[in-house]
């Protein structure tokens, strides 16, 4: 294994951890495993696309690149922007769909079925909207700066590794140190006890749900800066979101990110190892050998 390899999983990791928080927070507070999540990501890239787009007819020079990076002001203000409409998204799809289920008592596999659904149906209109054909912030080419031990980057995928470890760190003081994520960790214990004791559980819900689409925009636009755009992109990207929310622990943020990063190196091993084609393979073998030898993950605790 080269130590270019290793790079390569470890931008690809970040990627998938990132939106992997999102499923396990879902997943621990909501119980149940919601496959419309990857949606979000998709929807998250074509909203900065759009807004990146947009501020930059209105002003050429936001699209003047900065620094030693790819994209100009434009992209940076198209994520806000794509961070708020993606959580608001999934506030809707909440409130029209899993909101209502919840209210009936609806049991896990309807709410899963349902996230089917809505997945199908996100996908669907975002390729109606845009269509499938494949989109770009920008196509600037850069070159990759060497970091010393064979590893090399570009401007954009240190970004993308610098920004993942960041939000990560945020997330996880937001549930260690804050009311906020004390009431988060209280539902996930109990919904029912937390509800007695005086915690607002719609509006834990509501946090949850813009906290888990807002990572999953941002995933979803480093996806789109470094590869490419395409309605089927949050698609691709699930089966590893959910290997890697498995791996690592239920409820567990830093467990996401570290359990993203090993499924992006096992993916990028593959790829010299058995070629590029049974890249998606890894992932569920990575899933399927957790689900065997270690259902808890690496840092949930044993049921």
């Amino acid at each position: 294994m080269t130590p270019q390899v290793i790079m390569d999983g470890l931008i690809t990791g970040a990627m998938i951890g990132l939106g992997a928080i999102g499923v396990t927070l879902t997943y621990s507070i909501l119980r149940f495993a919601n496959f419309a999540h990857g949606e979000f990501l998709s929807w998250g890239a074509y909203a900065a696309l759009a807004a990146a787009g947009a501020l930059g007819n209105v002003s050429g020079g936001l699209l003047t690149p900065i620094g030693p990076f790819s994209f100009g002001w434009a992209l940076p203000l198209a994520v806000l922007i794509a961070v708020a409409f993606t959580g608001g998204l999934a506030l809707l799809v909440d409130a029209l769909l899993f909101g209502r289920l919840r209210d009936k008592r609806s049991s896990i596999i309807i709410l899963v079925m349902a996230s089917f659904g809505a997945a199908l149906t996100l996908r669907s209109l975002l390729e109606f909207i845009f269509t499938s054909k494949p989109a770009y912030y920008t196509k600037a080419l850069q070159i990759a700066v060497k970091l010393g031990g064979g590893l090399r980057a570009t401007p954009d995928q240190l970004l993308t590794l610098g920004v993942a470890l960041v939000l990560v760190l945020a997330v996880h003081l937001l549930l260690t140190r804050t009311a906020t994520g004390r009431a988060m960790r209280a539902v996930s214990e109990n919904p029912q006890l937390a509800g007695v004791v005086g915690i607002d559980v719609r509006r834990v819900i509501r946090i949850v749900w813009l906290l888990g689409a807002g990572l999953a925009a941002v995933a979803g636009i480093f996806a789109g800066l470094l590869v490419q755009i395409r309605p089927q992109m949050g698609l691709d990207l699930l089966l590893p979101l959910f290997a890697a929310a498995i791996l690592g622990g239920i409820g567990s943020v830093p467990g996401a990110m570290l359990a993203g990063l090993v499924v992006g190196l096992a993916e990028a091993v593959a790829v010299p190892l058995v070629g590029g084609e049974w890249r998606a393979a890894v992932s569920f073998v990575v899933l399927v050998l957790v689900l065997l030898l270690r259902p808890q993950g690496l840092f949930g605790r044993a049921g």
